[in-house]
């Protein structure tokens, strides 16, 4: 029996779509990219007039390559339908590159087929507009990893020489990592500045009402006109000695106002409401999603819920709008459905406006009733992009907006505000998130006042409040994906990969749900905010992604925009490589002077991370931790120094405090603050000196002779005065292990005696 192949990327995916083709299809899984640059120098090589791509097959997977070309052989004609982007138009390019190559399959028909949705319908229309492949998209997907390659494979190296092995650089990476790393200096540099406000109270019937003072004796507030606690305490003063308790109502503003809900999601906005709402990564929202859309288990078979989640469109078809208007008056009743479908434009340049935003593939599921057939974390994003694409279709919430103004007996004004929520509409059903909350009317909520012009309240409770501006907030996953799609840099699809590999390289960490960056991040920002500035500047990144959006266009050309980019790429590389040290890289000068011996600090960039040192390292090892930017004063000792009878003073070196003359450099003389602390057993070797404990550099406790160095026993345990049964050795020293609990050993290699350690000692 002949039968069309249709090959798609997953296997999930295929199980789904086969359901809807019947017998006369057979859908089999490539399992993602079946080929990819080889993974050494020389995979893209830019010629004078072309660019050079060296791909290879994935080892791993041969056996899917293999059962594609097998069953293609027996197929009348193969249908290539991997996901509706540049991604997966790549995809089917080199599936069709690796058939072209088996002579049994050179005059096979082969096709490419998109849909949206992996729905009965959706995927009978693709079949009926099969079409060749989109050689634009393939060139934008092929310039986009030719330009990461080279920046990877180019900066990296340097990156070795220059900074530390084994870190990397890259395209998009950089710039997202310098959005991180700008942003903490913006809050290291903040400076804050102190405001106050005032605050009272008015009783009104049997409840009380805050105000805010507005104005004192006739003249407005601004922001910082209180700024002191002082002049807070004369401003309640003079309201107190110079107003009566009485308040009028001079002025009530009323004001109608609307709000809209937000449209259907796109990637970024998914990936934002996501993290906020329900506690997901980007790269976990991802996922879940890729799920959702590829199908999930219902009763035996497979039932995909959402349409495409790789998309900037806030589109929706005519279909799927009536579909959810229709939902909406059934669920929530006629009111909750305005009389005109909501259209939305989409915002994104260079959207692809033939995709529609992330949409349920059947609004009628309601996310409560296929709860059982989800796992919690598809549950949650499912019931999140349900209520975003039914809410985008509902009724404004109305609103009702008071502003009061009250005026004491000299000119002192107060004001209040309240919103009064006279509908909720769509916020009956999703509201959506917001990031670093700021005060808003909404924030407000209440009945109206009640209280009309020229009646009397009495003012109660004056109280000054003290507040802080504040530096700007770091970046949450929804914050910087919000950044990122802003500034143009990457696409909503690679956002979850960029904020993948930034933690992965420990370029920056997360504490309590925000980005700070590493010591590493740090120095690598500014290595290449410093050299390579043009390359993680954030127009250049939005202008190289609006070339490539161009070359899917077929307004551009991949080779020339390659070419354009990497010419003067390499020379920068190549100043870099042979004009600057890594002494310039890793060390800043600093305005302060060593407290040891006078040279200039310096901040250096160690295995260890950041610190402060002295420039004259190694004959002067003064240091302390990045960050403590205080200059140290050295504490004197009441004693002097030995050897030159100048003051002895506490210092630190790179191994922690120590005392040493200060008459360095002139005077070298250094005492350990670690003082042996005496064990009374006699050295087993040289029979003059006590065993007595120490302190390494890196703090480890060990044993020695006080006669080193003439005598240089050294023991890893607490030694006790008793013989071994086994070899007569004088000594034995302590251990302690989970398995053993506290025992006596043997200190000489060569013997494995070991007894129960019965007795307690210090």
């Amino acid at each position: 029996m002949t039968f069309q192949l249709m090959v798609v990327e997953s296997p999930s995916k295929a199980k789904t779509i086969q359901q809807y083709l019947g017998k006369g299809y057979q859908v089999v899984a490539s399992y993602g990219h079946i080929r990819d640059l080889i993974p050494k120098g020389g995979a893209v090589k830019v010629e004078a007039d072309q660019v050079v791509m060296n791909y290879q097959l994935i080892g791993k997977n041969k056996q899917h390559i293999d059962k594609i070309c097998e069953m293609a052989r027996k197929a009348s004609s193969i249908l290539l339908a991997t996901d509706p982007d540049r991604e997966g138009e790549a995809i089917a390019y080199h599936i069709l590159e690796t058939l072209k190559q088996d002579q049994d399959l050179s005059q096979k028909e082969i096709k490419r087929v998109v849909f949206y949705e992996i729905t009965k319908t959706s995927i009978q229309a693709a079949l009926l507009n099969a079409r060749d492949l989109d050689m634009s998209l393939v060139d934008a997907q092929q310039a986009r990893r030719a330009l990461d390659y080279l920046v990877g494979f180019s900066l990296s190296p340097v990156l070795w020489r220059k900074v530390k092995p084994g870190l990397s650089a890259g395209r998009v990476q950089s710039p997202a990592l310098r959005l991180i790393a700008d942003r903490e200096k913006e809050i290291i540099d903040f400076k804050t500045q102190e405001y106050w406000t005032i605050h009272g109270k008015i009783k009104h019937k049997k409840s009380s009402i805050e105000v805010k003072l507005v104005k004192l004796s006739s003249k407005k507030l601004e922001q910082f006109t209180i700024n002191t606690e002082e002049l807070a305490e004369k401003a309640k003063q003079l309201i107190l000695e110079e107003s009566s308790s009485t308040l009028e109502a001079i002025d009530l503003q009323v004001k109608s106002r609307k709000r809209s809900p937000a449209p259907p999601f796109t990637t970024s906005t998914m990936q934002q409401e996501a993290s906020r709402k329900i506690n997901l990564s980007a790269s976990q929202t991802m996922r879940v999603a890729q799920q959702l859309y590829e199908g999930v288990a219902f009763d035996g078979e497979q039932k995909a819920l959402i349409t495409y989640m790789r998309t900037d469109s806030v589109s929706m078809s005519q279909e799927a709008i009536k579909e959810t208007r229709a939902q909406i008056r059934s669920l929530y009743g006629s009111e909750y459905a305005p009389s005109q479908a909501r259209k939305y434009k989409t915002k994104t340049k260079n959207a692809q406006e033939a995709h529609e935003a992330i949409r349920p593939t059947d609004i009628s599921l309601q996310p409560h009733v296929i709860k059982k057939h989800l796992s919690q974390d598809q549950y949650k994003l499912y019931k999140l992009i349900w209520e975003r694409a039914i809410t985008s279709q509902m009724s404004d919430a109305l609103y009702e907006d008071q502003i009061l103004t009250l005026r004491g007996n000299i000119g002192h004004e107060f004001e209040a505000r309240r919103s009064h929520l006279q509908f909720a509409g769509f916020l009956q059903v999703y509201q959506e998130g917001v990031d670093d909350p700021i005060h808003t009317d909404d924030t407000n909520i209440g009945e109206p006042f009640g209280i009309t012009i020229g009646q009397q309240v009495s003012l109660i409770n004056i109280e000054p409040k003290q507040h802080f501006t504040e530096a700007p907030p770091r970046f949450t996953e929804a914050t910087l994906v919000k950044a990122l799609e802003s500034f143009g840099i990457g696409r909503p699809s690679t956002y979850s990969s960029i904020i993948s590999t930034l933690k992965t390289r420990l370029y920056v960490e997360i504490k309590q749900k925000r980005f700070y960056p590493t010591d590493v991040g740090s120095i690598v920002n500014d290595f290449l905010t410093k050299f390579f500035v043009t390359y993680v500047d954030y127009a250049f990144t939005a202008k190289m992604e609006d070339l490539l959006d161009s070359i899917s266009t077929g307004s551009k050309s991949w080779i020339k925009v390659v070419h354009d980019f990497w010419i003067p790429f390499t020379k920068i590389i190549n100043h870099v490589t042979v004009n600057i040290s890594k002494k310039e890289v890793i060390e800043e000068k600093l305005d302060e002077s060593c407290s040891l011996c006078g040279h200039l600090l310096v901040k250096k960039f160690g295995k260890a991370g950041r610190f402060i040192g002295c420039s004259n390292y190694p004959e002067c090892t003064y240091t302390r931790p990045f960050g403590d930017d205080k200059k140290e004063e050295v504490p004197t000792l009441d004693r002097n120094c030995p050897d030159c009878s100048k003051p002895l003073a506490y210092k630190k070196g790179r191994f922690g405090l120590f005392i040493g003359c200060t008459g360095y450099p002139d005077c070298r003389f250094i005492e350990s603050l670690n003082k042996p602390k005496p064990t009374n057993v006699t050295c087993p070797v040289c029979h003059k000196g006590l065993i007595v404990q120490k302190k390494s550099r890196k703090g480890t406790v060990f044993y020695s002779c006080s006669a080193y160095p003439a005598c240089k026993l050294a023991l890893s345990g607490h030694p006790v005065e008793k013989r071994c049964s086994k070899c007569d050795y004088p000594i034995l020293i302590e251990k302690t292990s989970k398995k053993a609990g506290k025992h006596l050993v043997c200190p000489v290699k060569e013997c494995d005696y070991t007894e129960a350690d019965n007795e307690s000692r210090d």
